[in-house]
C-alpha cells in the first residue's frame, strides 16, 4: 500500500509504527473520477487525521461554515510536499485546537484509490490517537473556517461513517466537487479508525 510513497516517506511511517503502534494500512477504492477537495490540492499529498480523546475520554469532531448540517468529522490537516507526517500532525493540531497533546497510538495508514488514478492511490490518510493534556480549546488559524466542535463517544464513529456517507448528492463551489463523494471519501477514516480502536 505505501510502496508508492517516497523513500523518505515510508522510512518516517515505520519509525512511527515503531514508536506508536503498527497502523492498519489500507487501500480503498473511491468510486468517483472528479477530485474534489482535498484530493484535487496540489500543495499536499495526504493528510493527518488528529483523534483527539478529551479528558472525560470523548474524541473531537469539527464542523467547517461551508459544511452541510450533517458534515462533523474527525479532524484533519494537509502535509505540506517537503514536511514530515509528525511535523504536520503538530502543527496541524495546535493550528485547528490550541492543544497541547500527547502522541499514544499510530492508528490508521490509509491509501484511497478513484477510477481514474489507475495503481497509485490519489491522497492518503494518517491517523493518530492523541491524548488531550493542556490548553484551552480554540481555532488559532482563521483560514481553517471552523464554526464548531463537537465531542463524541468512540462508539458513535460508525454512525458518524455512515451519517458522512449519505450527505446530500449537491454540487459545491467550495470543494468543486459532489458533498456525496466528499462524504463517501470522509466516511472511510471514520470507519478505519473505529476498527483500529477495537484492536
Amino acid at each position: 500500500m505505501l510502496a508508492h510513497l517516497p523513500l523518505e516517506t515510508r522510512v518516517e511511517i515505520d519509525m512511527l509504527a515503531a514508536s506508536f503502534g503498527q497502523p492498519l494500512e489500507r487501500i480503498v477504492e473511491l468510486q468517483s473520477s472528479n477530485y474534489f477537495d482535498p484530493l484535487n490540492r496540489s500543495d499536499r499529498y495526504g493528510e493527518v487525521c488528529m483523534v483527539v480523546r478529551r479528558p472525560n475520554g470523548h474524541l473531537l469532531t469539527m464542523k467547517k461554515t461551508f459544511y452541510p448540517p450533517e458534515g462533523y468529522r474527525l479532524l484533519t490537516g494537509g502535509i505540506n510536499h517537503g514536511e514530515t507526517i509528525l511535523t504536520a500532525l503538530l502543527r496541524e493540531t495546535h493550528e485547528e485546537t490550541g492543544l497541547q497533546v500527547e502522541i499514544e497510538r499510530f492508528l490508521v495508514a490509509v491509501g484511497y484509490r478513484t477510477t481514474t488514478a489507475g495503481e497509485a492511490p490519489a491522497f492518503y490518510t494518517f491517523a493518530f490517537l492523541l491524548k488531550e493534556v493542556g490548553g484551552e480549546l480554540e481555532v488559532l488559524d482563521e483560514n481553517e473556517q471552523v464554526e464548531n466542535f463537537q465531542e463524541i463517544a468512540p462508539d458513535e464513529l460508525p454512525a458518524f461513517a455512515e451519517r458522512l456517507a449519505h450527505v446530500q448528492d449537491v454540487h459545491s463551489e467550495e470543494i468543486n466537487g459532489s458533498w456525496r463523494a466528499w462524504g463517501e471519501f470522509r466516511a472511510v477514516i471514520h470507519q478505519l479508525v473505529w476498527e483500529a480502536l477495537q484492536r
